[in-house]
């Protein structure tokens, strides 16, 4: 007997599907899918959340200097003259980053390592290339998720039936955080 479902896929396809629809999951907070794939992402999407759980507040605040380039009022960047040359001018900028314990560290690359990268697009439909998003799907389970769930020991999914898919006539489910 084997520890998990095979789900009639070759190990590849198995793992691709499972890691879309937990990002799906995790991004959305739904999603409609078989039973057999719910029982599976249910297992793969707690452990996600338990690890930013339990890292959620492990990281150091640190403040940093950097060179930013000073602009107009138009948004372009500022040139001077130098020994013949146009050369940027640049500001100091003190920022205060969020600088990840090795712990947390660890738990970021393990979730990166089930998650793919999300594109967000602008909620008017259009779907612009110069309006998308890149989403830190990490950096949402630490400040988004985990907060939510800091106080609950598990059980952060619920499996809602919805009946049988009309097609094939799979057992449906809605799969949700709760």
């Amino acid at each position: 007997m084997s520890g998990y479902r095979k789900l009639g896929r070759t190990s590849s396809q198995r793992k691709a599907l499972l890691r879309n629809q937990v990002t799906n999951l995790l991004y959305h907070g739904k999603i409609t899918t078989t039973e057999a794939k719910a029982k599976e992402i249910r297992s793969i999407a707690e452990k996600l959340i338990t690890l930013a759980v339990k890292e959620k507040d492990n990281f150091t605040e640190v403040e940093v200097t950097a060179k930013v380039p000073k602009k107009d009022e138009n948004g372009k960047r500022v040139k001077k003259d130098e020994n013949g040359k146009r050369v940027t001018v640049f500001d100091e900028v003190t920022k205060t980053i969020k600088k990840d314990n090795p712990s947390r560290l660890n738990a970021r690359r393990k979730m990166l390592s089930v998650l793919y990268p999300v594109v967000a697009v602008p909620a008017d439909g259009r779907k612009v290339r110069s309006n998308t998003v890149n989403v830190d799907m990490a950096k949402m389970m630490f400040e988004e998720i985990a907060p939510k769930y800091a106080g609950r020991n598990g059980g952060y999914t619920r499996m809602i039936k919805c009946g049988a898919r009309r097609g094939d006539g799979a057992e449906t489910v809605i799969i949700e955080l709760v």
